[in-house]
């Protein structure tokens, strides 16, 4: 019997990752497992509206969803899934979990939020909002919650008849994993993974991604399938060089849009060791953002993920991610007594690629004064305001108002959670090429996934495709 792969999203996009699996049995019974249930994000604002509330298959159908990660781009329509009328369990490792707990219902406030204001802007204007309802609110996230249940790296489940499931660690943000599926129909047995989004092989704050058993099937992620990044000495030295002719040598204010949940850490771990060895200069840094706050603590509770070093860190140092001159501002009160703040600082706020949440603010703020400056540390979607800002706009639009763009606009991949081109062939080096069936390239641009498709074929794999959204593949 056939195994069917439909993509209905992160299909030539980076956001948006939902892959639906379907396993006909020879009993004649169907089963369908959907991988990730992520939310469109930047790219074609307008167009992602209406494919957030549409998933281009019936919720109800779905008997098992998995998990790779928290990040909202694989998590954030599970809400909207469940409130549709998904039932069935949702996998994911106890940290994703966790993680998912917090960022849904912050996902769940930026929806009622900006569905406030839209009918606000619309009423102004005499018109009816365009959408009747927000995508979903506090209220449909405890509901989701309930389904989830929790696996480790390793262990061995039968999540369906004829599926078993076990994940490994990918190395992305804390609990990210790849999936791996061993599916049986009564005829044959098939191996497929899906990577998820794939970490770092650098000396961080997370172990090195896992190695993983052979599979005939592989849906990779390709986000840097064309570049590569930064060495660790340097992306120290570059963040220190940014701080200095921001806040030293120009007296202005340093914005850092940062996702919430690991590249946050990551930076305040790079500041500390900074600080701690008399390298970083006498400014306040603002983490502005309580989500961050929320996953640091986290991050904390399940600091057995982290590598080895960091472990043995925090046995001498517990606020790794502290230290003199930071403040963790979770008010909005105090957030907005930031703009008014007077001399040099550094403000680290979500969201990474600038879409929502208070860096807008700050942005709104600040991003006409020359003496400012903003250091991009992540990838930003086409249609974002982050990619806006690395395109060189010359002026922006936030909140409607028409902001000039004077403050310096530097960019450093480092610190992004995704491997570069190079990592990513080492991640998938412990694959036998030849036994590959099928390898689909998914989130990432259509020029990122060519080229690591070029990569790819030149070390041996034969069979690379470059699924479009709603592309439908037997197996």
């Amino acid at each position: 019997m056939p195994f069917t792969l439909t993509f209905h999203g992160a299909a030539g996009t980076v956001t948006g990752s939902k892959h639906l699996l379907e396993l006909d049995h020879v009993d004649g019974r169907r089963t369908r497992v959907l991988l990730d249930c992520g939310m469109f994000q930047g790219e074609a604002l307008v167009d992602n509206r209406d494919r957030n509330r549409h998933f281009g298959f019936d919720p109800m159908s779905i008997d098992v969803l998995i998990l790779s990660h928290a990040h909202i781009d694989h998590s954030g329509l599970i809400p909207r899934f469940v409130k549709e009328g998904y039932k069935g369990p949702i996998y994911s490792t106890p940290a994703t979990r966790d993680l998912c707990d917090i960022m849904l219902m912050d996902s769940a406030h930026i929806q009622e939020y900006d569905h406030a204001y839209d009918r606000k802007r619309a009423r102004k204007r005499g018109r009816e909002p365009e959408q009747e309802e927000p995508l979903y609110t506090t209220d449909d996230v405890r509901p989701a919650m309930e389904l989830f249940q929790c696996s480790e790296y390793g262990e061995h489940l039968e999540v369906a008849p004829g599926i078993t499931l076990f994940f490994t660690d990918s190395g992305h943000i804390l609990g990210s994993a790849a999936v791996h599926l061993i599916l049986d129909d009564g005829e044959r047995t098939m191996k497929l993974t899906f990577t998820g989004d794939v970490g770092r092989y650098v000396d961080r704050l997370l172990p090195e991604p896992v190695r993983f058993p052979q599979a005939d099937v592989i849906i990779s992620e390709s986000t840097y399938g064309d570049r590569d990044h930064a060495s660790v000495a340097e992306a120290e030295d570059e963040l220190l060089e940014h701080v200095v002719s921001v806040c030293s040598d120009r007296k202005g204010k340093l914005l850092i849009p940062a996702f919430s949940i690991g590249r946050t850490q990551e930076l305040l771990y790079t500041l500390n060791r900074l600080s701690n060895d008399g390298r970083l200069p006498r400014v306040p840094v603002f983490v502005d953002s309580p989500l961050a706050i929320n996953a640091t603590e986290i991050m904390s509770r399940h600091a057995k993920l982290f590598r080895q070093e960091i472990r043995e860190e925090l046995d001498q140092d517990p606020e790794l991610f502290n230290f003199p001159g930071v403040e963790f501002v979770r008010s909005p009160e105090r957030s907005k007594q930031l703009n008014d703040h007077k001399g040099p600082c550094i403000i680290i706020s979500a969201s990474g690629m600038m879409d929502a949440g208070r860096i807008r603010h700050h942005l709104r703020n600040s991003l006409s004064d020359a003496e400012n400056g903003v250091l991009i540390v992540g990838f930003c979607a086409p249609g974002t305001l982050g990619a806006d800002l690395i395109d060189g706009y010359e002026e922006v639009r936030i909140f409607g108002d028409h902001v000039p763009v004077r403050a310096s606009i530097r960019r450093m991949d480092f610190y992004s959670a995704h491997a570069d081109r190079g990592e990513m062939m080492k991640y998938l080096s412990c694959q036998d090429p030849t036994r590959i069936e099928r390898l689909f390239l998914v989130h990432g641009s259509d020029k990122a996934r060519k080229e690591f498709k070029s990569h790819l074929e030149k070390a041996g794999f034969t069979h690379v495709d470059l699924p479009g959204q709603g592309a439908r593949f037997t197996l």
